[in-house]
């Protein structure tokens, strides 16, 4: 189970980073927070990074062998960077329209997967 929860609050961690990161930026196209000041951008996404912390804090702790989870930091490491991937392609492709996948995004995509598969070989 400790599998799981890690990847599941990863998951959830990942889309209010996203949010956080690039949320603003959605908002400035649909004009709702093009009149805001930096530091308001700034303040409204650190309030979004907040949760997203309290996330990938337990995730961490979850999942770390030395606290009895079942994967090393280079693992988790490397699965929170393919499921921020994932997140990201998702949030992108459905809330900005004008971006697309092209070839070399699912060349690095096919990269990331090696990754993982070499970060777990024995």
């Amino acid at each position: 189970m400790k599998t799981f929860y890690t990847v599941l609050l990863l998951l959830v961690s990942n889309v209010f980073m996203t949010f956080a990161w690039y949320g603003h930026l959605k908002l400035q196209q649909m004009k709702i927070s093009s009149s805001w000041p930096l530091y308001a951008v700034i303040l409204f996404s650190w309030m979004i990074a907040l949760a997203e912390y309290s996330c990938q804090i337990p995730a961490n702790r979850i999942g770390f062998a030395g606290n009895g989870g079942p994967f090393s930091l280079m693992q988790l490491k490397v699965i929170q960077e393919v499921v921020t991937l994932v997140v990201f392609t998702l949030f992108t492709t459905l809330f900005f329209r004008g971006e697309s996948l092209h070839w070399n995004h699912f060349a690095a995509f096919a990269c990331l997967v090696m990754a993982v598969w070499f970060v777990f070989m024995k």
